[in-house]
Protein backbone atom coordinates (compact mmCIF):
# COMPACT_ATOMS: atom_id res chain seq x y z
CA UNK A 1 0.00 0.00 0.00
CA UNK A 2 1.49 2.95 -1.01
CA UNK A 3 0.28 6.33 0.96
CA UNK A 4 0.93 9.94 0.09
CA UNK A 5 -0.17 12.36 2.89
CA UNK A 6 0.19 15.86 1.91
CA UNK A 7 0.09 17.92 5.22
CA UNK A 8 2.10 17.08 8.04
CA UNK A 9 -0.02 18.05 10.63
CA UNK A 10 -1.61 16.66 13.84
CA UNK A 11 -3.91 14.23 11.24
CA UNK A 12 -0.95 13.60 8.77
CA UNK A 13 1.56 12.47 10.76
CA UNK A 14 -0.52 10.64 12.88
CA UNK A 15 -1.85 8.50 10.25
CA UNK A 16 1.88 8.49 9.12
CA UNK A 17 3.23 6.78 11.96
CA UNK A 18 -0.41 4.06 12.38
CA UNK A 19 -0.31 3.36 8.79
CA UNK A 20 3.43 2.53 8.73
CA UNK A 21 3.54 0.68 11.27
CA UNK A 22 0.80 -1.17 9.63
CA UNK A 23 2.98 -1.84 6.91
CA UNK A 24 2.15 0.76 4.53
CA UNK A 25 4.74 2.65 2.60
CA UNK A 26 4.20 6.22 2.92
CA UNK A 27 5.31 9.79 2.17
CA UNK A 28 4.58 12.59 4.20
CA UNK A 29 4.72 16.15 2.21
CA UNK A 30 4.69 19.39 3.50
CA UNK A 31 5.37 22.54 2.74
CA UNK A 32 6.06 24.42 6.31
CA UNK A 33 7.15 22.47 9.17
CA UNK A 34 5.80 18.53 10.01
CA UNK A 35 4.18 18.54 13.39
CA UNK A 36 1.80 21.07 11.29
CA UNK A 37 2.05 24.93 10.89
CA UNK A 38 -1.52 25.36 12.05
CA UNK A 39 -0.28 23.36 15.62
CA UNK A 40 3.27 24.82 16.34
CA UNK A 41 2.83 27.95 14.68
CA UNK A 42 -0.50 28.72 16.40
CA UNK A 43 -1.77 26.00 19.07
CA UNK A 44 1.20 25.33 20.87
CA UNK A 45 2.95 29.10 21.16
CA UNK A 46 -0.32 30.56 22.41
CA UNK A 47 -0.66 28.10 25.12
CA UNK A 48 3.02 28.44 26.05
CA UNK A 49 2.57 32.07 26.11
CA UNK A 50 -0.63 31.36 28.17
CA UNK A 51 1.52 29.81 30.65
CA UNK A 52 3.55 32.35 31.63
CA UNK A 53 0.44 34.93 31.81
CA UNK A 54 -0.83 32.41 34.05
CA UNK A 55 2.58 32.25 35.87
CA UNK A 56 2.31 36.09 36.25
CA UNK A 57 -1.34 35.68 37.39
CA UNK A 58 0.12 33.23 39.76
CA UNK A 59 2.41 35.93 41.05
CA UNK A 60 -0.38 38.64 42.04
CA UNK A 61 -2.06 36.14 43.83
CA UNK A 62 0.64 35.20 46.45
CA UNK A 63 -0.05 37.79 49.20
CA UNK A 64 -3.40 35.27 49.37
CA UNK A 65 -1.51 32.52 49.64
CA UNK A 66 1.03 34.20 52.23
CA UNK A 67 4.05 34.85 50.00
CA UNK A 68 5.06 38.14 48.61
CA UNK A 69 6.65 37.78 45.48
CA UNK A 70 6.45 40.15 42.27
CA UNK A 71 7.38 39.03 38.45
CA UNK A 72 8.62 40.57 35.61
CA UNK A 73 8.26 39.88 31.78
CA UNK A 74 11.23 39.20 29.92
CA UNK A 75 9.90 39.13 26.17
CA UNK A 76 13.24 37.93 24.41
CA UNK A 77 13.30 34.82 27.42
CA UNK A 78 9.66 34.01 26.75
CA UNK A 79 10.47 34.66 22.87
CA UNK A 80 13.43 31.85 23.55
CA UNK A 81 11.32 29.50 25.43
CA UNK A 82 8.43 29.13 22.52
CA UNK A 83 11.11 28.29 19.90
CA UNK A 84 12.45 25.71 22.30
CA UNK A 85 8.98 24.23 22.59
CA UNK A 86 8.27 24.18 18.91
CA UNK A 87 11.75 22.95 18.04
CA UNK A 88 11.54 20.23 20.93
CA UNK A 89 7.92 19.18 19.24
CA UNK A 90 9.34 19.27 15.82
CA UNK A 91 12.31 17.08 16.43
CA UNK A 92 9.46 14.81 18.45
CA UNK A 93 7.51 14.55 15.24
CA UNK A 94 10.29 13.75 13.11
CA UNK A 95 12.03 11.34 15.29
CA UNK A 96 8.60 9.19 15.17
CA UNK A 97 8.11 9.06 11.23
CA UNK A 98 11.79 8.19 10.71
CA UNK A 99 11.72 5.60 13.44
CA UNK A 100 8.55 4.02 11.43
CA UNK A 101 10.29 4.57 7.86
CA UNK A 102 8.28 7.36 6.76
CA UNK A 103 9.57 9.16 4.08
CA UNK A 104 9.10 13.15 4.31
CA UNK A 105 9.56 15.53 1.38
CA UNK A 106 9.66 19.52 1.90
CA UNK A 107 8.05 21.12 -0.74
CA UNK A 108 4.39 21.88 -1.77
CA UNK A 109 2.30 18.82 -3.13
CA UNK A 110 -1.00 19.03 -5.28
CA UNK A 111 -2.86 16.55 -6.92
CA UNK A 112 -1.57 15.35 -10.83
CA UNK A 113 -4.96 13.15 -10.83
CA UNK A 114 -6.34 10.02 -9.07
CA UNK A 115 -3.03 8.33 -8.37
CA UNK A 116 -0.60 11.01 -8.87
CA UNK A 117 1.09 13.58 -6.70
CA UNK A 118 3.52 16.21 -7.90
CA UNK A 119 5.32 17.85 -5.22
CA UNK A 120 7.58 21.18 -5.75
CA UNK A 121 11.09 21.01 -3.97
CA UNK A 122 14.01 22.65 -3.94
CA UNK A 123 15.46 20.54 -5.65
CA UNK A 124 12.54 19.94 -8.45
CA UNK A 125 9.62 18.52 -9.44
CA UNK A 126 9.08 14.94 -7.78
CA UNK A 127 6.15 13.09 -9.16
CA UNK A 128 4.75 10.22 -6.70
CA UNK A 129 2.08 7.54 -7.53
CA UNK A 130 -0.04 6.61 -4.99
CA UNK A 131 -2.56 3.67 -3.96
CA UNK A 132 -4.14 6.05 -1.30
CA UNK A 133 -3.57 9.93 -1.07
CA UNK A 134 -4.85 12.00 2.17
CA UNK A 135 -5.00 15.48 2.35
CA UNK A 136 -4.52 17.17 5.48
CA UNK A 137 -2.93 20.48 4.58
CA UNK A 138 -5.09 22.76 7.13
CA UNK A 139 -6.01 26.54 7.47
CA UNK A 140 -4.95 30.34 7.45
CA UNK A 141 -6.14 32.76 9.38
CA UNK A 142 -9.03 34.62 7.48
CA UNK A 143 -8.43 38.04 6.49
CA UNK A 144 -11.72 40.53 5.70
CA UNK A 145 -11.97 42.02 2.31
CA UNK A 146 -11.92 45.61 5.01
CA UNK A 147 -8.49 44.65 7.12
CA UNK A 148 -5.59 45.43 5.38
CA UNK A 149 -2.69 43.04 7.79
CA UNK A 150 0.82 45.14 7.75
CA UNK A 151 2.21 42.67 10.17
CA UNK A 152 3.40 45.49 12.52
CA UNK A 153 0.63 46.98 14.55
CA UNK A 154 -2.40 45.56 12.72
CA UNK A 155 -1.85 42.14 12.82
CA UNK A 156 -3.02 38.01 12.14
CA UNK A 157 -2.39 35.27 15.24
CA UNK A 158 0.33 34.05 13.51
CA UNK A 159 2.41 37.27 13.93
CA UNK A 160 1.64 37.47 17.59
CA UNK A 161 3.67 34.53 19.11
CA UNK A 162 5.05 36.86 20.19
CA UNK A 163 5.06 40.43 18.89
CA UNK A 164 9.12 41.97 19.34
CA UNK A 165 7.36 44.15 22.32
CA UNK A 166 4.35 43.65 23.84
CA UNK A 167 1.91 45.70 23.25
CA UNK A 168 0.92 48.99 25.48
CA UNK A 169 -2.46 48.62 24.43
CA UNK A 170 -4.16 45.88 21.88
CA UNK A 171 -8.10 45.79 20.24
CA UNK A 172 -8.77 42.15 19.58
CA UNK A 173 -11.64 41.90 16.71
CA UNK A 174 -13.51 38.48 17.64
CA UNK A 175 -14.78 37.11 20.93
CA UNK A 176 -14.58 33.22 19.86
CA UNK A 177 -11.96 30.50 21.41
CA UNK A 178 -9.23 32.29 19.36
CA UNK A 179 -10.01 35.89 20.25
CA UNK A 180 -10.95 35.48 24.30
CA UNK A 181 -7.64 33.26 24.58
CA UNK A 182 -5.75 36.25 23.34
CA UNK A 183 -7.49 38.88 25.27
CA UNK A 184 -6.41 36.73 28.28
CA UNK A 185 -2.82 36.29 27.02
CA UNK A 186 -2.11 40.05 26.60
CA UNK A 187 -3.81 41.12 29.36
CA UNK A 188 -2.05 38.72 32.01
CA UNK A 189 1.28 39.70 29.80
CA UNK A 190 0.39 43.62 31.15
CA UNK A 191 -1.18 44.95 27.55
CA UNK A 192 -4.60 46.86 27.87
CA UNK A 193 -7.17 45.42 26.23
CA UNK A 194 -10.21 45.93 24.29
CA UNK A 195 -12.34 42.84 22.85
CA UNK A 196 -14.50 44.10 20.43
CA UNK A 197 -17.56 41.24 20.22
CA UNK A 198 -20.05 41.35 17.82
CA UNK A 199 -22.48 39.59 20.02
CA UNK A 200 -23.82 40.80 23.33
CA UNK A 201 -21.51 38.02 24.88
CA UNK A 202 -18.12 36.65 24.46
CA UNK A 203 -17.92 32.99 23.08
CA UNK A 204 -21.97 33.13 21.28
CA UNK A 205 -21.70 29.62 21.07
CA UNK A 206 -21.12 28.65 24.78
CA UNK A 207 -23.09 27.96 27.70
CA UNK A 208 -23.84 31.96 28.95
CA UNK A 209 -23.39 30.78 32.64
CA UNK A 210 -19.52 29.83 31.04
CA UNK A 211 -18.94 33.18 28.89
CA UNK A 212 -20.69 35.16 32.35
CA UNK A 213 -17.48 34.31 33.76
CA UNK A 214 -15.39 34.79 31.92
CA UNK A 215 -16.60 37.63 31.25
CA UNK A 216 -16.39 38.82 35.16
CA UNK A 217 -12.63 38.02 34.78
CA UNK A 218 -11.99 40.37 31.66
CA UNK A 219 -13.96 43.47 33.39
CA UNK A 220 -12.15 42.32 36.91
CA UNK A 221 -8.63 42.49 35.08
CA UNK A 222 -9.80 45.84 33.43
CA UNK A 223 -10.06 44.60 29.67
CA UNK A 224 -12.84 46.79 27.98
CA UNK A 225 -15.50 45.02 26.20
CA UNK A 226 -17.27 46.35 23.41
CA UNK A 227 -20.20 44.57 22.74
CA UNK A 228 -22.96 44.16 20.03
CA UNK A 229 -19.88 46.23 17.56
CA UNK A 230 -19.25 44.62 14.91
CA UNK A 231 -15.86 46.20 13.19
CA UNK A 232 -16.03 47.29 9.17
CA UNK A 233 -12.36 48.65 8.80
CA UNK A 234 -9.44 49.62 10.23
CA UNK A 235 -7.36 52.61 9.74
CA UNK A 236 -3.55 53.07 10.09
CA UNK A 237 -2.37 55.83 12.48
CA UNK A 238 0.78 57.08 13.64
CA UNK A 239 0.32 55.71 16.76
CA UNK A 240 -1.34 52.65 15.78
CA UNK A 241 -4.72 51.80 14.19
CA UNK A 242 -8.42 52.70 14.81
CA UNK A 243 -11.00 49.79 14.34
CA UNK A 244 -14.20 51.62 13.09
CA UNK A 245 -17.33 49.27 14.00
CA UNK A 246 -20.50 49.58 12.43
CA UNK A 247 -22.40 51.79 15.01
CA UNK A 248 -20.02 53.84 14.56
CA UNK A 249 -18.27 53.28 17.75
CA UNK A 250 -14.24 52.70 17.14
CA UNK A 251 -11.57 52.18 19.18
CA UNK A 252 -8.26 53.39 19.07
CA UNK A 253 -5.13 51.38 20.10
CA UNK A 254 -1.51 50.69 18.97
CA UNK A 255 -2.05 47.44 17.81
CA UNK A 256 -5.01 45.15 16.52
CA UNK A 257 -5.42 41.42 16.19
CA UNK A 258 -7.70 40.21 13.79
CA UNK A 259 -8.78 36.48 15.07
CA UNK A 260 -12.19 35.84 13.27
CA UNK A 261 -12.06 32.52 11.92
CA UNK A 262 -9.58 30.47 9.22
CA UNK A 263 -9.57 29.62 5.56
CA UNK A 264 -9.14 26.12 4.61
CA UNK A 265 -5.60 25.44 2.38
CA UNK A 266 -7.58 23.64 -0.51
CA UNK A 267 -6.35 25.55 -3.49
CA UNK A 268 -3.93 25.09 -5.72
CA UNK A 269 -4.14 21.41 -4.57
CA UNK A 270 -5.35 19.97 -8.07
CA UNK A 271 -8.17 18.79 -6.16
CA UNK A 272 -10.43 19.33 -9.39
CA UNK A 273 -7.85 16.70 -11.53
CA UNK A 274 -8.57 14.35 -9.35
CA UNK A 275 -12.14 14.71 -9.49
CA UNK A 276 -12.51 15.47 -5.74
CA UNK A 277 -15.33 17.70 -4.68
CA UNK A 278 -15.18 21.24 -3.04
CA UNK A 279 -17.79 22.59 -0.94
CA UNK A 280 -18.01 26.79 -1.34
CA UNK A 281 -16.27 27.23 1.70
CA UNK A 282 -13.19 25.56 0.29
CA UNK A 283 -13.50 22.48 2.56
CA UNK A 284 -13.87 19.01 1.04
CA UNK A 285 -16.75 17.25 2.28
CA UNK A 286 -16.03 13.59 3.60
CA UNK A 287 -18.18 10.40 4.89
CA UNK A 288 -17.96 8.98 8.14
CA UNK A 289 -14.63 6.58 7.33
CA UNK A 290 -12.93 10.69 6.18
CA UNK A 291 -13.37 9.09 2.45
CA UNK A 292 -14.09 12.03 -0.23
CA UNK A 293 -16.31 12.00 -2.82
CA UNK A 294 -12.86 9.79 -4.21
CA UNK A 295 -13.00 6.97 -2.19
CA UNK A 296 -9.01 6.61 -1.99
CA UNK A 297 -8.35 10.13 -1.45
CA UNK A 298 -9.22 11.33 2.23
CA UNK A 299 -9.25 14.48 4.22
CA UNK A 300 -8.53 15.04 7.23
CA UNK A 301 -7.85 18.04 9.45
CA UNK A 302 -9.43 21.53 8.96
CA UNK A 303 -9.71 20.67 5.00
CA UNK A 304 -12.31 18.64 6.34
CA UNK A 305 -14.51 20.79 7.46
CA UNK A 306 -15.25 19.51 10.71
CA UNK A 307 -14.09 20.37 14.57
CA UNK A 308 -11.02 22.57 13.94
CA UNK A 309 -9.13 20.86 17.00
CA UNK A 310 -5.75 19.13 16.65
CA UNK A 311 -6.92 16.24 18.89
CA UNK A 312 -9.91 15.92 16.39
CA UNK A 313 -7.33 15.74 13.03
CA UNK A 314 -4.81 13.15 14.96
CA UNK A 315 -8.09 10.91 15.70
CA UNK A 316 -9.02 11.31 12.22
CA UNK A 317 -5.51 10.47 10.85
CA UNK A 318 -5.52 7.50 13.58
CA UNK A 319 -8.97 6.11 11.91
CA UNK A 320 -7.81 6.92 8.18
CA UNK A 321 -5.03 4.70 8.43
CA UNK A 322 -7.02 1.97 10.31
CA UNK A 323 -9.52 2.00 7.65
CA UNK A 324 -7.32 2.55 4.57
CA UNK A 325 -5.10 -0.76 6.15
CA UNK A 326 -8.47 -2.84 6.32
CA UNK A 327 -8.33 -2.59 9.98
CA UNK A 328 -12.41 -1.45 9.57
CA UNK A 329 -13.83 -4.20 7.82
CA UNK A 330 -15.87 -5.12 10.80
CA UNK A 331 -18.25 -3.29 13.24
CA UNK A 332 -16.19 -0.55 14.77
CA UNK A 333 -16.55 2.33 16.58
CA UNK A 334 -16.66 5.81 13.70
CA UNK A 335 -15.76 8.92 15.01
CA UNK A 336 -18.47 11.06 16.86
CA UNK A 337 -17.72 14.87 16.20
CA UNK A 338 -20.85 15.59 18.55
CA UNK A 339 -19.18 13.72 21.89
CA UNK A 340 -15.36 15.33 21.10
CA UNK A 341 -14.18 16.98 24.36
CA UNK A 342 -12.45 20.97 23.67
CA UNK A 343 -10.97 23.70 26.19
CA UNK A 344 -10.28 27.19 26.25
CA UNK A 345 -7.24 28.08 27.68
CA UNK A 346 -8.17 31.27 29.57
CA UNK A 347 -8.20 31.96 32.97
CA UNK A 348 -10.21 30.05 34.34
CA UNK A 349 -10.06 27.61 31.82
CA UNK A 350 -13.21 26.54 30.23
CA UNK A 351 -14.01 22.88 28.74
CA UNK A 352 -17.48 21.06 28.04
CA UNK A 353 -18.20 18.07 25.54
CA UNK A 354 -21.36 16.79 24.37
CA UNK A 355 -24.38 18.54 24.58
CA UNK A 356 -25.00 21.88 26.01
CA UNK A 357 -27.81 23.13 28.28
CA UNK A 358 -29.09 25.81 26.28
CA UNK A 359 -28.74 23.26 22.87
CA UNK A 360 -30.92 20.89 24.90
CA UNK A 361 -33.75 23.35 25.79
CA UNK A 362 -33.70 24.94 22.20
CA UNK A 363 -34.47 21.75 20.88
CA UNK A 364 -37.45 21.09 23.32
CA UNK A 365 -34.82 18.08 24.81
CA UNK A 366 -35.93 16.91 28.38
CA UNK A 367 -32.78 17.14 30.45
CA UNK A 368 -31.40 16.79 34.21
CA UNK A 369 -28.67 19.56 35.14
CA UNK A 370 -26.58 19.39 37.96
CA UNK A 371 -24.53 22.22 38.89
CA UNK A 372 -21.56 22.39 41.56
CA UNK A 373 -19.13 25.47 42.42
CA UNK A 374 -15.86 25.43 43.22
CA UNK A 375 -16.29 27.43 46.01
CA UNK A 376 -17.38 24.57 47.85
CA UNK A 377 -14.51 22.71 46.95
CA UNK A 378 -11.36 22.16 49.30
CA UNK A 379 -9.00 21.76 47.07
CA UNK A 380 -9.89 25.08 45.27
CA UNK A 381 -9.93 26.93 48.13
CA UNK A 382 -6.38 25.25 49.20
CA UNK A 383 -4.94 26.63 45.60
CA UNK A 384 -6.86 30.00 46.73
CA UNK A 385 -8.60 30.22 43.43
CA UNK A 386 -12.60 28.85 44.51
CA UNK A 387 -13.27 30.71 40.62
CA UNK A 388 -16.26 28.50 38.35
CA UNK A 389 -18.07 25.35 38.47
CA UNK A 390 -18.64 21.57 37.22
CA UNK A 391 -22.00 20.91 35.16
CA UNK A 392 -23.49 18.03 34.42
CA UNK A 393 -26.12 17.17 32.17
CA UNK A 394 -27.98 13.77 32.08
CA UNK A 395 -30.90 12.06 30.53
CA UNK A 396 -33.68 11.96 33.74
CA UNK A 397 -35.20 8.77 32.35
CA UNK A 398 -31.56 6.80 32.16
CA UNK A 399 -29.32 8.58 33.94
CA UNK A 400 -26.90 8.52 31.08
CA UNK A 401 -24.25 11.18 30.90
CA UNK A 402 -25.22 13.49 27.89
CA UNK A 403 -22.63 16.50 28.05
CA UNK A 404 -20.85 18.73 30.87
CA UNK A 405 -19.44 22.03 31.22
CA UNK A 406 -16.57 23.34 33.68
CA UNK A 407 -15.40 26.70 34.37
CA UNK A 408 -12.27 26.99 36.51
CA UNK A 409 -8.55 25.24 37.18
CA UNK A 410 -7.39 22.73 35.37
CA UNK A 411 -11.19 22.36 33.36
CA UNK A 412 -8.86 21.02 30.76
CA UNK A 413 -7.81 18.15 32.19
CA UNK A 414 -10.88 17.10 34.69
CA UNK A 415 -13.14 17.53 31.38
CA UNK A 416 -11.69 14.13 30.21
CA UNK A 417 -13.68 12.12 32.85
CA UNK A 418 -17.17 13.59 31.50
CA UNK A 419 -15.95 13.07 28.34
CA UNK A 420 -15.05 9.16 28.68
CA UNK A 421 -18.62 8.56 30.13
CA UNK A 422 -20.12 10.92 27.03
CA UNK A 423 -18.48 8.41 24.82
CA UNK A 424 -19.31 5.61 26.76
CA UNK A 425 -22.87 6.02 27.28
CA UNK A 426 -22.16 5.58 31.28
CA UNK A 427 -24.54 7.30 33.87
CA UNK A 428 -23.93 9.45 36.65
CA UNK A 429 -23.84 7.17 39.08
CA UNK A 430 -20.79 5.60 37.42
CA UNK A 431 -19.14 9.14 38.13
CA UNK A 432 -20.81 9.34 41.69
CA UNK A 433 -20.22 6.22 43.28
CA UNK A 434 -16.37 6.87 41.90
CA UNK A 435 -13.88 7.13 44.66
CA UNK A 436 -11.59 10.37 44.24
CA UNK A 437 -8.96 11.78 45.82
CA UNK A 438 -9.39 14.18 48.28
CA UNK A 439 -8.98 16.86 48.62
CA UNK A 440 -8.63 17.47 44.76
CA UNK A 441 -10.51 19.21 42.30
CA UNK A 442 -11.88 16.08 40.71
CA UNK A 443 -13.84 15.40 44.14
CA UNK A 444 -16.38 17.75 42.18
CA UNK A 445 -16.93 15.53 39.52
CA UNK A 446 -18.66 13.15 41.82
CA UNK A 447 -20.82 16.20 43.36
CA UNK A 448 -21.97 17.15 40.55
CA UNK A 449 -22.66 13.75 39.28
CA UNK A 450 -24.73 12.85 42.17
Amino acid sequence: MRLVIIGGGPAGNTAATVAATLGAEVTVVERDVIGGAANLWDCIPSKAMIATGGELSELTRAGTMGLEAEGRLDVAALRARVAAIEARLHQSVVGLLESQGARMLQGRGRLKGPHEVVVETADGLVELDADTILLATGSRPRIPEWAEIDHDRVLTTRDAYPPPTIPEHLCVIGSGVTGVEFTHMFSALGSEVTLVVSRQQVLPRKDPEVAAVLEDEFLRRGVHLLKGARAKGIERTDEGATVHCDDARQVEAGHVLLCVGSVPNSEELGLDEAGVEVADDGTVPINHHCQSNVAHIYAAGDLSGRLPLSSVAAMQGRKIAEHLMGLHTLEHRHLDYDKAASAIFTEPEIADVGIAEAEAFAEGRKIRVTKVPFAASAAALIQGDPRGFIKVISDPATGVVLGGSIVGRHAAELISVIAVAVTNGLKVGDISDSLFVHPSMSESLADAAW
